[in-house]
């Protein structure tokens, strides 16, 4: 750059312009230079050197590759390098304006810092893409995932924290451990923004450590309303969809503190269990020819109708049982396993099955209790 310097403001001499004239040309010569050199460092990043990265990755076998060092991560980091050119030719360019090679200096130091910050939470995003892509191809639910999304968070973070002490240290000139120092009084400020953050990520350690809920369960919040599907958890929130498509949000504080209703051990064991119960008419109740009750034969002919049913688990040995009797008359309680699991196929076998638990009654002579309303 020195050498440039010198030929440009030895043609401009030639040339007879005035000495003033040719130090702002040589200084504008310079200028240019830089730009161009860095504008050519940053085309090269991006036309060259990422694709090259690219395809490397893709012909490896390895998975994590493919999703840390995409394009979208390369990208962000190839933003930076115009600047660092730019960085280290500034003391060269302006070594007449020291004013001016200071401030540049201070904005191009900042610009670097918030683009290195953007480049690490692209990277960030991108370990959650990567847990995400094995939990959907292998099709398991791995408590890995919340540990990633709260390290993530927490990350994303430090990293601001920080990034924001150095654009304040360089703006005011000062070692950034100096203003880390002063911190100290702060931390009382600093402990209450952030206190849903510290919560919700011991919240959510708390649920990944013990099992508690996954991506992908099925659980009932009552408290808040909620019946459906983890769709994702996060350092702050829990994010569930509805069986009618609402998605209604919680703390993992929530479902900490609180109490909630999983329905993965029904999912992950053969069928769910279902339990009615239906009163009789004790006047309907007698003694047949061979001295066996009518509501005996009734309880074992629906026993035995539920173990051959195609809908019923039989293996788990259906069982209808006297319960205790009450005013509205003898109780029987019908306990069966349903092979159906999902909630539609799940209510229509529970009604194919209670139909003809009360028209079957019939045959046997016996009634149903039934209260008919008082006409006023």
């Amino acid at each position: 750059m020195e050498e440039i310097n010198a030929f440009v403001e030895e043609l401009f001499s030639s040339w007879g312009v005035s000495p003033d004239v040719v130090s702002v040309a040589g200084h504008a010569t310079l200028v240019v230079m830089t730009v161009l050199l860095a504008v050519l460092a940053g085309w090269v990043c991006s036309q060259v050197v990422v694709p090259m990265i690219v395809k490397v990755t893709k012909k490896t076998e390895a998975r994590w590759d493919d999703t840390l060092f995409n394009r979208k991560v390369l990208l962000s980091a190839c933003s930076i390098v115009p600047a660092f050119v730019v960085w280290q030719l500034l003391p060269l360019t302006f070594y007449d304006y020291p004013t001016v090679h200071m401030l540049l200096s201070r904005l191009t130091a900042i610009y670097i810092t918030v683009m290195t910050v953007r480049t690490i939470l692209v990277f960030v995003n991108q370990l959650k893409l990567l847990e995400s892509d094995e939990v959907m191809t292998e099709r398991k639910r791995s408590s890995r995932r919340q540990y990633v999304y709260a390290l993530c968070g927490v990350l994303k973070i430090v990293v601001i924290f920080i990034a924001v002490i150095v654009v304040i240290s360089i703006v005011v000139n000062k070692d950034p451990s100096t203003l880390l120092a002063g911190l100290g009084a702060a931390s009382a400020i600093l402990m209450l923004a952030f206190q849903d953050t510290i919560k919700g990520l011991v919240a959510g350690i708390r649920l990944a450590s013990n099992e508690m809920v996954h991506v992908g369960d099925w659980i009932t919040v009552p408290s808040a309303g909620a019946n459906g599907r983890v769709e994702e958890i996060t350092l702050t929130t829990v994010k569930i969809r509805n069986f009618d498509n609402t998605i209604i949000t919680v703390t993992p504080q929530t479902l900490v503190d609180g109490s909630f209703q999983n329905w993965k051990g029904m999912e992950q064991r053969e069928g769910r269990k279902q339990t009615r119960k239906v009163w009789f008419d004790f006047r309907s109740i007698r003694l047949d020819d061979d001295g066996v009750a009518n509501i005996t034969k009734y309880r074992r002919h629906i026993e035995q109708w539920m173990g051959q049913n195609p809908k019923v688990i039989g293996e788990k040995n259906p069982l209808v049982r006297q319960a205790e009797a009450t005013q509205g008359g003898c109780c029987l309680e019908f306990i069966f396993w349903l092979k159906a699991q999902a909630a539609i196929d799940y209510e229509h076998d529970t009604a194919d099955i209670m139909e003809y638990v009360f028209a079957a009654a019939n045959d046997y002579g016996l009634r149903i209790y039934q209260q008919f309303p008082q006409q006023e």
